[in-house]
Parts: structure tokens; sequence; C-alpha cells
């Protein structure tokens, strides 16, 4: 993994690291020119999300303070983890809110559900556990960075920026681009293939030792934090690549 990521700002596409970036926003010249023509604003609270065990993959996004649980579930799941359709849940200050609440009393406080207005729960300065697919689990943390008036959006969420794709290097030929991933070696041998080596091995014109094994299969590299996880394949509705407004 890249030891510090990079992203691109939203609105005058500079490039900085997860924590420079948080700091440029406070003083992006042409966020301010942005701000200032805006006729009509809303209430949003700005939000950094990063892989908890994983910092490379991050997200900086605003939201409608309007917006419920559910709303920022759904973006979650849209951009970064959705696969098959697992549950999922929020922790804030020891209350736990899941997609569809257990319950069961006999296990501490229930959990509630994802109905509430962020409004109702979020403080700056508070940072939240996220956990989607309570088997193979990708566990998220999200920081409450601030709370301001923005220009009114048409959509609850507004990326801000993100962290540029992680280029990995093929674990067979060691030069080439890799797109795919093997899910059973990505925890203990290196698992990333290229499309030429993946041909090869396909035509069986590689070494024997270098194999797929029987009982996995590929995945695509994605710019996640659940990429080679279950049957993650990337989003449907954002591409890896995040492109600020004047690209």
């Amino acid at each position: 993994m890249a030891k510090s990521t990079r992203g691109y700002c939203k609105y005058c596409g500079k490039e900085y690291t997860r924590t420079g970036m948080l700091k440029h926003l406070q003083s992006c010249k042409k966020r301010m020119e942005v701000c200032e023509n805006s006729k009509k604003m809303s209430a949003y609270y700005e939000l950094m999300l990063y892989g908890t065990y994983n910092k490379d993959y991050w997200l900086i996004i605003q939201i409608k303070e309007n917006a419920t649980l559910e709303c920022l579930d759904q973006f979650i799941r849209d951009i970064w983890v959705e696969c098959c359709g697992h549950l999922s849940a929020f922790d804030i200050e020891g209350v736990r809110y899941e997609q569809i609440p257990d319950n069961d009393f006999l296990w501490g406080k229930p959990a509630e559900d994802m109905s509430h207005k962020l409004k109702e729960v979020l403080e700056v300065g508070m940072e939240i556990g996220y956990e989607y697919d309570f088997g193979s689990t990708t566990e998220l943390t999200i920081k409450v960075v601030d709370f301001y008036k923005a220009p009114e959006q048409k959509e609850n969420v507004t990326i801000l920026s993100r962290n540029n794709p992680i280029q990995f290097t093929c674990s067979v030929c060691g030069k080439n681009p890799a797109v795919w991933i093997d899910p059973i070696k990505m925890y203990n041998e290196d698992p990333f293939w290229c499309e030429e080596c993946l041909e090869k091995y396909e035509n069986g014109e590689l070494d024997e030792e270098i194999e797929v094994e029987e009982s996995g299969y590929l995945l695509p590299v994605t710019n996640s934090p659940r990429m080679g996880v279950c049957g993650y394949e990337g989003s449907d509705f954002y591409p890896n690549q995040f492109e600020p407004d004047d690209m």
C-alpha cells in the first residue's frame, strides 16, 4: 500500500493527502467563491471516512443535516462496500444503529434503526464506527469534521475529495499494473494479476507452481477498503477516479 494516498479537491483540482485536504478545504479560494456567489444556502456536516484498518482509502464529503443515517448508509454502500446485500450498522457514542435492528433484549441495550436524522445524532468532533457485513466485515471510521452553511445541492451527499486509485503491480510478472486480485491469497501471499499474466495462465503458459487456488476466484482491483472481500466487484454508481469540477 502507498504510505500516504492523495486526492483532488472538488473545487480547484489541487492534490493533497487526506490530512492536507482537510486543511485545504477550509481555505480553498474557489470553494469560497462558490459560496459567495450562491443565493441559497443549507446546513451541512462535513465528514471524513476511511478504512479503520487501511487509511489509504478515504473520502471527504458534505451531507445535509436533515439526511438520515439510512441515507449515509446507502451512500457508503453505493461507493465503497455493497456486494451481496449484507446488513450494516453505525456505532455512535455507544448507541448502535442498524439497518434491521435486532429485537433480542437479552444481549444488552437493543439497537435503534437508521431513520434518525443526522442533526439528531451527530456533533462536531465525534468519531463514529461503521460496519458492513457481520461475517466478512468491512469496518470504517467516520469523523465529524465540521458543521456549516454551504450552497444548496440537489443531492444529499457531495463528495469533496477522494483518494486516487492505488496502483498495484502484478505479483506474477512484477511489472504490469494489476487489474485482478485473488481473495484467497490476499492476506498471506502476493495476490495480484495483470491481464497479460492471467491470459498466459489460462493458456497454460506459466510455471506450474503459479496458480489460482482451485477454490478461489479473481475479483477486480477497486478503489475501496472492501477490495477482494466476499463478492465485491466495485461501485455501479461511482468511478474509481474522482474528478474535480474543473477537469
